[in-house]
């Protein structure tokens, strides 16, 4: 028994470094620790004098912290954008009583969600979808709920170590984050705008872009956290972003989607690596492929430095771009070299 609990904890911890691979701040912080710790006299006192080793919680709360300030960087996105999709407004224009959401009451009104540590930033672009399919806006409501709650769940657990929204481009015209990755994926010839407020079809494609994206992250950080506590939360992010994901993914397969959906999916495994850990709606033919999945019915697992590639719409090491045109706030913020 003992044999195989160690077994398990050396895979998180293999897990775990993954997850952070590429990301120096990381260990420069958990080494700040250990630099502190040493430093226990001053230079002329000639007695030494044992210095204490720093504690596995301590670091472990610098991981927690910093993992899910990065899972905060992605709800300000999400958030945000379904807030347009549904309402025409900024979060910050939520006030203090507002219910409608279901989210309940928002002491401070919705700006209050949006400060923190870090430079806080504006939303560039955002509107209203007028949607032609009552069904799929009530789809659009019910998700925009969920990232709310998920918004404020995660600064509420972070508390004074939250990051603040950064800048966040969610435009639909030519210079906007969407248009860009339409055209990576070759769903938008260059020069050509993809607008994701433009129709109901155009809303699911932008939503498919993040979702998939938010469930691998999710599947992520839930190997780094040492929080048992913070394990169960984002154990039910998870769940409610994999039930919106699929959400999405069906809508689009019974619109006969598959082909566009297939070219998104292609423009986010062209930004993570070599690695094929992206799939499109259909498989063989035209058969359903709902869950994107590996051979063991298992999602797959984006490192930060992968999620960042997709969100900064870069394969290279970079600190800013695409979605968050000067970056996301907290200590993980690099992309991954995942062009060499």
């Amino acid at each position: 028994m003992t044999d195989i609990l160690q077994t398990a904890d050396d895979r998180r911890s293999l897990a775990r470094r993954n997850f952070l691979r590429g990301t120096a701040q990381i260990g420069a912080a958990a080494g700040g620790l250990a630099l502190l710790s040493a430093c226990g006299g001053s230079s002329d006192d000639t007695t030494v004098t044992p210095t204490p080793t720093p504690t596995p919680s301590s670091t472990s709360a610098i991981i927690d912290a910093d993992a899910l300030n990065l899972l905060l960087n992605l709800q300000y996105l999400q958030a945000q954008f379904g807030q347009f999709v549904t309402t025409g407004t900024n979060i910050s224009a939520i006030a203090d009583t507002q219910t409608t959401t279901g989210s309940g009451n928002f002491p401070g009104g919705g700006a209050a969600l949006l400060t923190g540590t870090g430079t806080q930033g504006s939303v560039t672009g955002g509107r209203a979808v007028s949607f032609a399919n009552a069904t799929i806006g009530q789809y659009a409501r019910e998700i925009a709920a969920d990232d709310l709650a998920h918004l404020r769940f995660l600064r509420s657990a972070l508390g004074s170590s939250a990051v603040a929204q950064p800048a966040l481009n969610i435009d639909g015209g030519a210079s906007g984050a969407f248009t860009r990755i339409a055209q990576l994926g070759g769903y938008a010839a260059a020069g050509v705008t993809f607008d994701p407020y433009a129709s109901d079809l155009n809303f699911l494609l932008a939503t498919f872009v993040f979702k998939d994206l938010v469930v691998t992250a999710l599947k992520g950080v839930s190997t780094l956290l040492t929080s048992v506590v913070y394990l169960d939360a984002v154990a039910g992010m998870l769940a409610t972003q994999s039930y919106h994901a699929a959400l999405i993914r069906t809508t689009l397969y019974t619109m006969g989607q598959g082909s566009a959906a297939g070219q998104f999916s292609n423009a986010r495994d062209g930004l993570d690596g070599s690695a094929d850990i992206d799939q499109g709606i259909t498989g063989t033919g035209t058969a359903a492929n709902i869950a994107p999945v590996d051979g063991n019915g298992r999602v797959y697992t984006r490192t930060a430095g992968q999620v960042l590639n997709v969100l900064y719409l870069n394969s290279a090491a970079v600190t800013s771009g695409g979605f968050y045109p000067a970056g996301v706030n907290g200590n993980i913020k690099t992309s991954a070299a995942s062009n060499a």
